[in-house]
């Protein structure tokens, strides 16, 4: 289980890097200067994700592409930036990905002055750059920093503004501006929004703030180079090697409503949001405080997730994750009317059965029903299943690093004869291959 845990916490450095260490020997050599090396600790001009998830820190006239790799030139990969501008480098920059409106969606935008140049797939849109007017009119020039905050982290679809202390809050459907001040706040001079929460860069430091208030929790400022970046001597992990596909072995799956995924290993989760922005490793307990032994089982159902370990059964809130509902922990046999191990469940979508993988049999739990109890009980033509998941493609069931696929729960419930194993790939959890 040690090696597992090792192995599979390596997804944060995977997700974190994408490769090795960097080091300063690795930089090359411009005209006889060395480029800068954001190990040494640097502070950012600005830090976006391209429509790919790719992140993109930028210094003077150089950037860094992902969390890990040299420093190369800016105009190497938007070259309009320096061609039209001759400028060297970026106030700021912000991808706008959640929005309703499809001619900007995916669509990246840098501030230079009192310019903004608007990008997709790294080509410069027609009629750019404008006056940052143009196309947020009431947005101050001369930017620190920009990030996207979409509804629910802000009231409407909008985006952070920073200049100095001052926070302008443009809402994308009004296309209207508030300033807000937030001196309590360090002068941010790159601003990125990474899984759903938002982190203000000042000098080779972070702070991590709310969006709607500017309020600071937790202990602040961090190193960036603990978390956002590959440096020697840095970070969470960096002694890890990276997950290989035929290194899996989970001991639960489920994805929310959301459709975000969540996989369990040991006492390590990891969570999927898309493939576009890769898979990330954390503790269970930084989420999930109760489950100081990992899992058995999981699957969510509505607005909860079901988390099923020994004979105990919890129950937390999706949009919260970490509130438990109140009167939990139960036993398997109060809440889902079974006893015994339980080696995996999952729930197929817009559907109110469970379904309790248990040794070699299948057991269906009717959960609109009172009490719940076992409406059908079935063997499986298979045995030590880790982990199963249902979604619109199918059911699949994982065993070591391989996985048993079916067209539906049906299909699985009336099978007799196992599949074909299939290995596990990157494209389904993000692991290499």
């Amino acid at each position: 289980m040690e090696l597992i845990t090792k192995t599979l916490f390596l997804c944060l450095a995977l997700a974190l890097t994408n490769g090795a260490p960097t080091h300063p020997q690795d930089e090359t050599v411009e005209d006889g200067a060395p480029l800068p090396d954001r190990c040494e600790g640097i502070e950012f001009d600005a830090i976006t994700p391209d429509e790919e998830g790719k992140m993109f820190f930028f210094k003077g006239a150089h950037l860094w592409k992902g969390f890990h790799g040299p420093a190369q030139l800016s105009n190497e990969s938007f070259k309009e930036l320096d061609d039209i501008h001759h400028i060297g480098h970026v106030d700021a920059a912000f991808r706008m990905h959640n929005t309703e409106n499809t001619d900007v969606h995916e669509h990246i935008y840098f501030f230079l002055d009192d310019k903004v140049f608007r990008y997709y797939n790294h080509t410069l849109e027609a009629g750019y750059p404008k006056e940052i007017q143009e196309d947020f009119p009431g947005v101050p020039t001369h930017l620190d920093a920009a990030v996207e905050c979409p509804k629910g982290e802000c009231i409407t679809d909008s985006v952070l503004f920073f200049k100095g202390h001052d926070v302008h809050l443009y809402d994308i459907a009004t296309k209207t501006v508030k300033t807000k001040t937030w001196s309590h706040l360090p002068v941010c001079t790159s601003v990125l929004r990474w899984l759903e929460h938002h982190y203000c860069f000042h000098g080779h430091n972070f702070t991590r703030f709310n969006p709607l208030t500017g309020e600071v929790n937790g202990t602040y400022p961090k190193d960036a180079r603990n978390y956002f970046m590959k440096c020697p001597n840095f970070g969470h992990g960096h002694h890890y090697k990276v997950l290989n596909c035929s290194d899996v072995k989970l001991d639960a799956i489920t994805s929310d409503d959301a459709g975000k995924k969540y996989l369990f290993a040991g006492r390590i989760y990891m969570r999927l949001d898309t493939h576009r922005d890769g898979l990330h490793a954390f503790p269970i307990t930084n989420v999930w405080k109760n489950m100081t032994r990992g899992v058995d089982a999981v699957f969510s159902y509505t607005d909860k997730i079901y988390v099923i370990k020994d004979d105990q059964v919890y129950i937390y809130k999706a949009a919260t994750r970490s509130t438990l509902t109140e009167g939990y922990p139960k036993t398997l046999k109060e809440e889902l009317g079974i006893e015994g191990h339980v080696d995996a469940a999952f729930l197929c979508p817009n559907e109110h059965t469970v379904y309790i993988i248990q040794g070699q049999r299948i057991r269906d739990v009717d959960l609109t029903a009172t009490p719940r109890v076992v409406t059908r009980d079935l063997p499986l033509p298979l045995s030590d299943i880790d982990a199963a998941m249902c979604n619109s493609g199918g059911v699949n069931l994982f065993k070591g690093s391989q996985y048993y696929h079916y067209e539906s729960a049906a299909t699985l419930i009336l099978s007799r004869i196992a599949p074909m194993p299939q290995k596990i790939t990157s494209a389904m959890l993000g692991c290499q291959d």
